[in-house]
Parts: structure tokens; sequence; C-alpha cells
């Protein structure tokens, strides 16, 4: 585990159009913020989870991951609700 590492869970049902404005507006709020605190190694990642999507968000989602290490992404097969795609990512590491 990273010392100074800000993990953001994001969880996604159809949000095949605005996952790519949320992703453009929270990295560049985070590149400020790891400019802003550089001395202390500030490091971010950004956990998408698909909650069983219908739309195309997933491959939104993995085309994001494949531009940017700091984007990882879980996909479930069907809804789970947000409470279980905020939880994933805890048991998936």
């Amino acid at each position: 585990m990273e010392k100074n590492k800000i993990s953001i869970v994001v969880p996604c049902f159809n949000e095949k159009e605005a996952l790519p404005l949320f992703y453009n507006k929270i990295t560049w709020v985070l590149n400020q913020m790891s400019q802003a605190s550089e001395a202390e190694g500030l490091s971010y990642e950004l956990i998408i989870v698909d909650d069983g999507s219908m739309d195309g968000t997933l491959d939104v989602a993995k085309e994001l991951a494949t531009n940017d290490s700091s984007v990882k992404y879980i996909s479930f097969s069907r809804n789970f609700g947000k409470e279980a795609a905020m939880y994933a990512p805890c048991r998936h590491e």
C-alpha cells in the first residue's frame, strides 16, 4: 500500500455519456492536488465499478483504463446496487 494514495471508487450504472466527463473533471482536480503536494508524493487511483450496465459503460471504463494506468475497473454480471459496487474494491484486492 502506498503511503499517500487516494483511492476513489466510482459506481456506475448506465453512465456511458457521463463517465468521460466525470473522468476529465476528477483527474484535473487530482492532478492539481498531486502537483500542490508533490513533496509528499500524493498519488491516486480511480476504481470504476460497472454495476451491470447495458449501455456501453464497461467499454468506456476499459478504454480509460487502457489509456491511464491510474484507472482500474471491476465489472458485475448484473445490477447489484451501489452498496455492492462501493464494497467490491475492498474484496477485490
